[in-house]
C-alpha cells in the first residue's frame, strides 16, 4: 500500500508515520531524511545533492524524483510507502504518478490531517522535550509529573525548538495553504482523499487512519 500524509507542520504527520512503520512495516519516505542520507552517499546523485545544498539553493524536482525512484528500487515490491513531505506541488504530484507506475505501484490513499490554526499555534508553541531521551511534553497538556524532572529518564534538562514560535507556525500554515493544498483537487478527483481530525488525540487519529487503510 502506498499513501501520502498531508498536513501543515505540527499536524502530527511524523508521529502517525512512525506508528504506520511500527504497525504495518511500511517505509516512511521523508524528503528531508532522504536528502541528508543521499548527500552522505558516494554516488553521482549524492554529489549533485551536496553541491546544490552547499550552494544554499533549493533542490530541484528532478533530484527529489530521482531520490524517490532510487528508494522504491531498493525497497522491493512487498513494502508499502508513506510519502511525507512529497509531493508538495502539482508538478511533483504528476512526477510521483510516473515513478509509481514505473515500479508497478499505485497511490492508494491521500490522508489529510485537518487542523485548527489557533489550536495548532497552542500545540506547537507549548511543546518541549527532554534533552536526554527526547520525551515530549507540553506547557498546558502534558507537564512532567515532578516539575523539572523527566518522567521517562529522570534527568532535568529540557529544550524547545527555536522555530516553535507563533509567527513561524502561522507562516508555515500560509505556505501549506499556498503550495501544498492545491494538489488536493488532483487526488480528490480520483476519490482517494480521506480527511482526519488532526487535532484529536494521537490514539484517535491513529484509529481513524487505520479505518481508512482497512477500507482498502
Amino acid at each position: 500500500m502506498n499513501i501520502i500524509l498531508l498536513g501543515p507542520p505540527g499536524a502530527g504527520k511524523g508521529t502517525q508515520a512512525n506508528l504506520l512503520v511500527e504497525h504495518h512495516g511500511m517505509l516512511q519516505l521523508s524528503t528531508g531524511d532522504m536528502l541528508r542520507e543521499t548527500r552522505k552517499a558516494d554516488t553521482d546523485l549524492g554529489r549533485r545533492v551536496a553541491s546544490v545544498m552547499d550552494a544554499g539553493e533549493l533542490v530541484s524536482d528532478d533530484i527529489v524524483s530521482a531520490m524517490i525512484d532510487a528508494k522504491l528500487s531498493d525497497m522491493g515490491d512487498k513494502v508499502g510507502a508513506i510519502f511525507d513531505g512529497y509531493p508538495r506541488t502539482e508538478a511533483q504530484a504528476h512526477a510521483l504518478d510516473e515513478i509509481l507506475s514505473k515500479h508497478g505501484r499505485k497511490l492508494d490513499h491521500v490522508i489529510e490531517l485537518l487542523v485548527d490554526e489557533e489550536a495548532l499555534v497552542d500545540r506547537v508553541t507549548g511543546r518541549f522535550t527532554c534533552e536526554n531521551c527526547g520525551e515530549g511534553y507540553h506547557d498546558r497538556h502534558k507537564m512532567p509529573t515532578v516539575e523539572g524532572v523527566c518522567d521517562k529518564c529522570g534527568l532535568t534538562a529540557f529544550k524547545r525548538r527555536p522555530d516553535d514560535t507563533e509567527e513561524t507556525v502561522r507562516t508555515r500554515m500560509n505556505e501549506y495553504r499556498a503550495k501544498t493544498a492545491p494538489i488536493l483537487p488532483i487526488y480528490d478527483a480520483r476519490g482517494i482523499v480521506q480527511r482526519v481530525d488532526g487535532m484529536a488525540t494521537i490514539d484517535n487519529v491513529t484509529t481513524a487512519i487505520e479505518k481508512v487503510l482497512a477500507a482498502g
